[in-house]
């Protein structure tokens, strides 16, 4: 666990995404949760040492963002699509996936049922606790219902999967345009930390990087499209993946997101083209 900054921890290390919380005088609130119950367990006793929860946000719709709201306690804030996607997830799959991969995981989860929001937005949304103000806005990009959270009174933004520090991006639900305009205006934001979705803790300077790297994404598909190549064409020319930081135990699953991403890329970009 990292502390960023006078009243915010985060942990980076955990399986899934980053998760955070925020110390204020009236309690804690949680960004996101973590996948596994028993680093859920390990993160709540950790809170536990500094707060109740008041407030737990889940920041996007994917599972590793939200599947430890079970463990946890406080009111549940998200996005609008964000609920509908939680509503719509079966839990039964995450029981099997625990099962077969980990029986520690699943011995905890004997009675799971995935938590949605009692508290929802649709563009933006101020939360007041104690002398803290948490900011969330909906930035479209990794998903059409990704949420920043920005706390002013310590200068961090939770970026969510908008930005993946030094990692392969997954692009399977991206609107990638609005994916730009949306790291555009967290270069605007006066903070002086970033926490990112998946990756080390960064400056808000790789914003520049992180943009740099999805235009790059859009331009390679866009340009196997204006060559006339089919999509298993670009699947096949297509490697990216040097760009990033890769264990070589998870190249094979970096092998199938690059595929992912430019399944979907290419699909959302042609039907641009015929639009235009």
């Amino acid at each position: 666990m990292k502390k960023i900054s006078k009243n915010v921890y985060v942990e980076t290390d955990f399986q899934g995404c980053n998760t955070g919380f925020v110390v204020t005088d009236d309690g804690v609130v949680m960004i996101d949760t973590p996948l596994l119950p028993t680093d859920a367990l390990v993160w709540r006793e950790r809170i536990a040492q500094h707060g109740t929860v008041r407030y737990l946000i889940n920041t996007e719709p994917h599972i590793d963002h939200f599947a430890g709201n079970y463990f946890f306690r406080g009111t549940v804030i998200a996005q609008e699509g964000v609920r509908e996607a939680i509503i719509a997830t079966d839990a039964k799959r995450i029981k099997e996936w625990f099962k077969e991969d980990s029986p520690a995981d699943y011995a905890l989860v004997k009675r799971f049922k995935f938590r949605p929001p009692t508290v929802i937005f649709s563009k933006e949304l101020t939360l007041f606790l104690g002398k803290h103000t948490f900011h969330l806005i909906n930035l479209p990009g990794h998903t059409p219902y990704q949420t920043a959270v920005y706390i002013p009174e310590e200068k961090v933004i939770f970026t969510s999967d908008n930005v993946f520090y030094k990692v392969l991006p997954w692009l399977q639900e991206a609107v990638p345009y609005e994916w730009l305009e949306s790291l555009k205006k967290l270069e605007t934001w006066p903070a002086k930390v970033l926490v990112p979705g998946h990756g080390d803790v960064c400056k808000p300077n790789y914003l520049s990087e992180m943009r740099t790297g999805i235009q790059l994404w859009i331009d390679t598909v866009t340009d196997c499209i204006k060559r006339g190549m089919s999509l298993e064409q670009a699947q096949e020319k297509i490697n990216l993946l040097d760009r990033y930081l890769i264990e070589p135990w998870d190249k094979e699953i970096a092998v199938n997101v690059q595929k992912m991403n430019v399944t979907h890329l290419y699909e959302i970009l042609k039907a641009i083209s015929k639009e235009r």
